[in-house]
C-alpha cells in the first residue's frame, strides 16, 4: 500500500513540476503580428445613382493582431484607419469624403475596427466578428478572412528575414447605420459599402 502511495506521490510530483514547461509550450505558437503598412490596402466601393461603383482606399492604416498558427486560433484585432487618408482619385471628391456629410475627420480622425476572436469555416477561412467605430458610433461587422499564406519573406534586411503572413477580407456596411446620410434617402450615393482588405503582416 506505501508502495502504491509513494508511486501515486511521485507521479503528481512530476506533473507537477512540468506542468509550467507544458503550459509554456502551448502558448510558445501564439504570435503577434503587425500589418505592414507598405503591404495593406483598406479599399471600398460605393454606388453612384445606379451607373457605376465608384472606387475609394485609405492611405494610411495600421493595426495587429494574435495568431496561433498551429490551432488556426485568432484574438485581439485591432485595425486603424485614418479617415483623412481616404482617396479616391479626384480632389473635389476626396474633400467632400473628409467633410461632415461623409468621413468628418476633422472631428472623428480614425475608423476602428476590433475583433477578440474568429470562427473557423474552412482550412484557411475565417468568419472575423467584431464593431466597426465610425463617426463616433460602434456598430457590429464580421470580415470574411482568407488566410493566403504563412512563410519566410524571401525579402530580408540586415536583421534576416521576416516571417509573414498574408490575408485577404472582405466585408460590408450600411453608412446610414453611422448616421452617414447625405444622398441616400434620393439614391444618389449608395447606403451598402462593401469593403476590400488585403494586407501582409510580419510576425514579431
Amino acid at each position: 500500500m506505501r508502495v502504491t502511495l509513494l508511486k501515486t506521490a511521485l507521479t503528481w510530483a512530476a506533473f507537477a513540476a512540468s506542468a509550467p514547461l507544458l503550459i509554456g509550450t502551448a502558448h510558445a505558437q501564439v504570435a503577434r503580428y503587425e500589418l505592414d503598412p507598405d503591404h495593406t490596402t483598406v479599399a471600398f466601393l460605393v454606388d453612384h445613382i445606379g451607373y457605376a461603383k465608384v472606387l475609394g482606399l485609405f492611405r494610411s492604416a495600421r493595426g495587429s493582431y494574435r495568431f496561433d498558427e498551429a490551432t488556426a486560433t485568432l484574438s485581439e484585432v485591432r485595425i486603424e484607419v485614418e479617415t483623412a487618408s481616404v482617396f479616391s482619385n479626384q480632389r473635389k471628391r476626396d474633400d467632400h469624403l473628409k467633410g461632415p456629410d461623409f468621413l468628418n475627420s476633422g472631428e472623428f480622425p480614425k475608423m476602428v475596427f476590433t475583433a477578440t476572436s474568429a470562427k473557423r469555416t474552412g482550412d484557411k477561412t475565417f468568419d472575423i466578428g467584431g464593431q466597426l467605430e465610425l463617426l463616433g458610433k460602434s456598430q457590429p461587422l464580421t470580415l470574411q478572412a482568407t488566410w493566403n499564406k504563412s512563410a519566410e519573406s524571401p525579402l530580408g534586411g540586415p536583421l534576416g528575414k521576416p516571417y509573414v503572413m498574408g490575408v485577404s477580407a472582405r466585408g460590408s456596411f450600411k453608412r446610414s447605420a453611422y448616421g452617414m446620410n447625405y444622398a441616400v434617402a434620393n439614391g444618389w450615393v449608395g447606403d451598402d459599402i462593401p469593403l476590400i482588405i488585403e494586407f501582409e503582416a510580419v510576425r514579431k
